[in-house]
């Protein structure tokens, strides 16, 4: 397939499976908690472990996708991630849970950086933010479907159902990535160029990679310990994942919005006020009980800062450094999201209730517009650098 915006598409739908399976343990939080004896700082500890590999195999993941090319790293991170889901089936000892969580994310962490930058491949320069916003809005997508499909699998079958859906998931992932194609263009530039960065792009990327991972600490905040606090508050657990994912259902609309809106105005603008309006509003939720107007009104301003701010390492990034420098950012953004479960299910424990780990969440998306101001510096200067 040539057509890159079907390329997208099979990107979309590959990149879902990681956001599926990532949602798998927050969705049956409750029925974890009953059969394995685990308490709320436990469950955070489980969710942040996906990402704990991305510390480390991150950055290499980066040199592994341009070593071995698009489509073998893809397949083999896919095929980790439905190992990882099978061992979690399958197990009733909770350090077992931990090792498939861990090699579930193992595998989504190559899947990550190498779909990122299979899509910037296609898109670089021309419709990057509308493209990055369309390509992440399968995060959403994906969690708003766990969260409506999983919690009622659980319900029904149990949690080892849950997880073996997760893996059939990334089985069919599998059969799709076999009909992408990379763009020959890049293909040529990646054999010959370079793959250093120089050190104002490194900071830019550096600085990017935690924008967008405190970015989505604060939204993990709401999918991961979201229905945990509205259990609190005598929902059931198929109700407040249904109310959950109105976030992610009206996402889907924003993400795509913002990002054709940043293509045509001013994104670094538009990013920093949706960001402020967001943090306001998680802080909001979890002193209100107007749940499902907060949730909407979440849902529908979330989502605008996403294409913008997964554009901006397209900004530094050349084909010859953009393996390395997705692996970069991924780093840092794989960091943040290891530490902020884990830090809000602790905290949560400590204080007896899932909505201080919503106030936390806050706390990080208000720590982006000031890192958003700073990469425009470094950017304004980087380019008046090589002018000079």
């Amino acid at each position: 397939m040539r057509n890159r915006w079907g390329i997208l598409a099979i990107l979309f739908v590959v990149r879902l499976t990681i956001a599926f399976q990532f949602q798998s343990v927050a969705a049956v939080a409750p029925l974890l908690q009953q059969s394995f004896g685990v308490g709320l700082s436990d469950i955070g500890i489980l969710i942040g472990l996906y990402f704990t590999p991305g510390v480390v195999l991150a950055l290499p993941g980066g040199a592994i996708g341009r070593r071995l090319g698009d489509k073998p790293t893809t397949i083999v991170a896919l095929l980790l991630m439905t190992a990882g889901s099978l061992a979690m089936a399958t197990t009733d000892v909770w350090g077992w849970q931990m090792a498939g969580r861990l090699i579930s994310g193992a595998g989504g962490v190559l899947l990550t950086v190498q779909l990122t930058k299979m899509g910037t491949d296609w898109f670089a320069g021309k419709e990057i933010a509308t493209a990055m916003a369309i390509f992440v809005n399968s995060w959403p997508a994906g969690v708003a479907i766990s969260l409506l499909v999983l919690p009622a699998i659980g319900t029904a079958y149990g949690a080892g159902a849950v997880f073996l859906s997760t893996g059939a998931l990334t089985a069919i992932g599998i059969l799709l990535i076999l009909f992408y194609q990379p763009p020959p263009a890049t293909t040529a530039a990646s054999a010959e160029g370079s793959s250093r960065l120089d050190p104002l792009a490194l900071l830019a990327v550096i600085v990017a990679g935690l924008i967008w991972g405190l970015y989505n600490v604060g939204f993990a905040m709401i999918f991961s310990f979201g229905p945990s606090l509205l259990v609190e508050r005598g929902w059931s657990i198929a109700a407040a994942g249904s109310a959950i994912s109105l976030v992610m259902w009206l996402s889907v609309i924003s993400v795509p919005a913002g990002g054709f809106l940043a293509d045509r105005g001013k994104p670094l603008v538009m990013a920093i006020v949706a960001g402020l309006v967001v943090a306001a509003l998680l802080a909001w939720l979890t002193r209100s009980d107007a749940v499902i107007a907060i949730l909407v009104l979440i849902g529908l301003m979330g989502g605008l800062p996403a294409g913008p701010i997964m554009s901006l390492a397209a900004r530094v990034l050349v084909p010859e450094t953009r393996a390395i420098g997705m692996g970069v950012f991924y780093t840092l953004f794989y960091a943040a999201m290891m530490l902020g479960p884990a830090i809000a299910g602790r905290l949560a424990k400590s204080v007896g209730t899932a909505a201080v780990a919503l106030d936390l969440g806050a706390l990080a998306v208000l720590a982006c517009p000031p890192l958003m101001w700073l990469f425009e510096r470094i950017v304004s200067g980087r380019y008046r650098r090589i002018r000079s």
